[in-house]
């Protein structure tokens, strides 16, 4: 016999599952397949298969754009309290512990200052395991805090939306909110320097409604879910069967909304050469060099809505 059966080992019988460590492998939300979780971690977390975007932690995003992936943290004295003493199934105040003491964040936004290409740059960047990257006080105040030294600093300012929008367990302080960020996102403008929005899986309501959508540049990552109220809501308001690819950014594209879609792994060059194209001083720019690499990068990168 060329093999001969070893005590111990069965093949299983038909319908049985075979184990294997947990979390080697992970189910893609976009394709259905198993895939092996290194694999995908490696490729910046992205489906090898169908180049699913994985939603990213804020702390992961920072480190994808900013050079080096060195960036300093700012505004991490703000902690959300519960003026409402909201309480659903659980309590407000226990559900913030919860959420923070599993992303090890205060809440879900991250304001970070760093350098992307050379240049300076101010970030805000959103996190959706806490709470559904949900806005309330702090994050609404983050955010425009972000804006405001922006621009006092003179440099650019990015936010990166993943969201489902406004926490409800804040009632009318959390719809403040959309005013307030919209207001500062106003002023920062009036300084003349950049803004750009990205919006991630998902983008949308309260957030969007607000200061996402006032970038001066609006970028998006592929099959992002982009919009106010979600598809099932908007089909039983109007009646009517919507169209495919609905509120995807690939659509909200189509129709005008989103300037480009880029994929993650060339988010970080065109967030540079952005930032050098749309520069308000070019004589600032980090060097030379630098400046005509992002320049021939912007033309092989960057299509924008006007260039169809």
């Amino acid at each position: 016999m060329w093999f001969k059966k070893r005590k111990g080992i069965q093949r299983p019988a038909t319908g049985m599952k075979i184990e294997m460590p947990d979390g080697m492998w992970l189910k893609c939300p976009g394709c259905g397949e198993l895939v092996y979780r290194r694999e995908v971690q490696d490729n910046l977390k992205v489906c090898p298969k169908c180049n699913y975007h994985f939603k990213l932690t804020a702390p992961e995003r920072c480190h994808l754009i900013f050079d080096n992936g060195e960036y300093t943290e700012v505004d991490t004295e703000l902690y959300p309290t519960d003026p409402l003493k909201f309480v659903d199934s659980k309590k407000y105040r226990d559900r913030l512990k919860e959420h923070q003491a599993k992303t090890n964040m205060a809440d879900a936004v991250l304001n970070a200052r760093g350098k992307i290409g050379g240049w300076s740059v101010m970030v805000s960047v959103m996190d959706f395991r806490f709470m559904g990257g949900s806005m309330g006080s702090v994050v609404g105040e983050k955010v425009t805090r972000a804006f405001e030294r922006a621009g006092k600093e003179n440099i650019p300012m990015i936010t990166i939306a993943s969201t489902g929008g406004a926490r409800m367990q804040e009632g009318m302080l959390s719809l403040m909110q959309m005013a307030k960020t919209s207001q500062a996102a106003a002023r920062f403008g009036l300084t003349g320097n950049l803004f750009v929005s990205v919006l991630a899986d998902p983008s949308t309501a309260g957030v969007m409604a607000s200061f996402a959508m006032l970038g001066d540049i609006i970028v998006a990552e592929p099959k992002a879910l982009v919009g106010f109220a979600g598809p099932r809501v908007i089909k039983e308001t109007i009646g009517e069967e919507l169209p495919e690819g609905f509120q995807s950014a690939e659509f909200v594209q189509e129709h005008g909304f989103i300037d480009i879609v880029v994929e993650r792994k060339h988010l970080k060059q065109v967030l540079g050469d952005l930032l050098t194209f749309f520069a308000p001083d070019k004589s600032t720019a980090p060097d030379e060099t630098a400046q005509e690499a992002a320049s021939t990068a912007q033309e092989a990168h960057v299509t924008t809505k006007a260039d169809d």
